[in-house]
């Protein structure tokens, strides 16, 4: 089913044109990656959906109806500058911004308590957020942004000030709330995550949609046809009607090639014709990484210009 979608939305600004018909489909209880370089219109497309901003042209749909504003409060938003009061204690400011998305003072200091636990904050209850790091200031906006417990979550850059146990910490708990039914709205610039947690990406670039889809059929979309070999032969003998060599090397143990296959044979095929000459010790086929596919896709765009 689809949560939320944008048809053929329309932004400009002095001049500017931000967005240019841009339509995505966000699947129900999947984490969705919204990437692009800066300035793309990323942060545009998300102002439109939280509504802080209007389109031009175009709509949102929310549970296949127009996005009303009542919508709003089913919502939790994690922007990338992040918004919290650096003179307030943090306990307190928590308290307050959880009553304004609807929850009572018992309900507000009872759901953020578990959470301080959960992330063994709750030393910090008194202290002002200026006493904190950068990521602790962090965990306690994700907090925030999930404590109304909201059908759709909006994460811009969440990893930013992190620490790789902390960012593998939040990662966590973003598949969990995917798990508990949440639909997620994933923005970043690290492509690793990406492939470790969306499901479906929307690539934007100079305003437009350049790339959509399941992230595990993209990346086999753009694959090369490359392998990775490992051998115990010095010298790799194979028909060069069906392979090109494109580099080779060695290790303290093993012979290594990196081959370009033909398309029209089989992965399969391929592989018995080289075991009927050779002692393969391991066969892979390189499958691009979601980096390589942004820089080649942007870079595209970019010529295309």
């Amino acid at each position: 089913m689809i949560f939320l979608e944008t048809k053929e939305v329309v932004k400009q600004y002095s001049g500017h044109l931000a967005l240019d018909k841009v339509s995505v489909q966000i699947p129900e209880q999947k984490v969705f990656g919204l990437l692009g370089p800066n300035g793309a219109g990323k942060t545009t497309l998300i102002r439109i959906i939280t509504r802080i901003t209007a389109p031009d042209y175009g709509e949102v749909l929310f549970k296949n109806r127009p996005l009303a504003y009542e919508d709003i409060f089913k919502i939790g938003y994690l922007p990338e500058e992040r918004g919290l009061y650096k003179k307030m204690k943090v306990g307190e400011q928590a308290v307050y911004l959880a009553r304004l998305k609807g929850l009572t003072a018992s309900e507000a200091k009872e759901r953020l308590k578990k959470w301080f636990e959960k992330f063994d904050i709750l030393s910090w209850w008194d202290k002002k957020l200026e006493e904190l790091s950068k990521g602790m200031q962090q965990k306690v906006q994700f907090i925030i942004t999930v404590i109304h417990e909201p059908e759709l979550l909006i994460f811009d850059e969440p990893f930013s000030g992190f620490d790789p146990i902390n960012t593998e910490l939040l990662k966590n708990e973003i598949l969990q709330l995917k798990e508990q039914g949440k639909t997620i709205i994933f923005s970043t610039h690290n492509m690793a995550s990406v492939e470790e947690i969306c499901d479906e990406i929307a690539l934007i670039d100079k305003s437009k949609v350049v790339l959509s889809g399941d992230v595990n059929q993209i990346r086999d979309d753009h694959k090369q046809h490359i392998f990775k070999i490992r051998t115990e032969n010095e010298n790799l003998i194979a028909n060069e009607a069906l392979c090109e060599i494109l580099s080779q090397g060695e290790d303290s143990r093993n012979y290594l090639f990196r081959i370009k296959k033909n398309v029209d044979i089989s992965n399969s095929e391929f592989l018995s014709n080289l075991l009927k000459n050779n002692e393969i010790v391991s066969f892979e086929e390189e499958i691009p990484s979601m980096n390589d596919i942004f820089i080649q896709t942007v870079n595209k765009t970019q010529v295309n210009k």
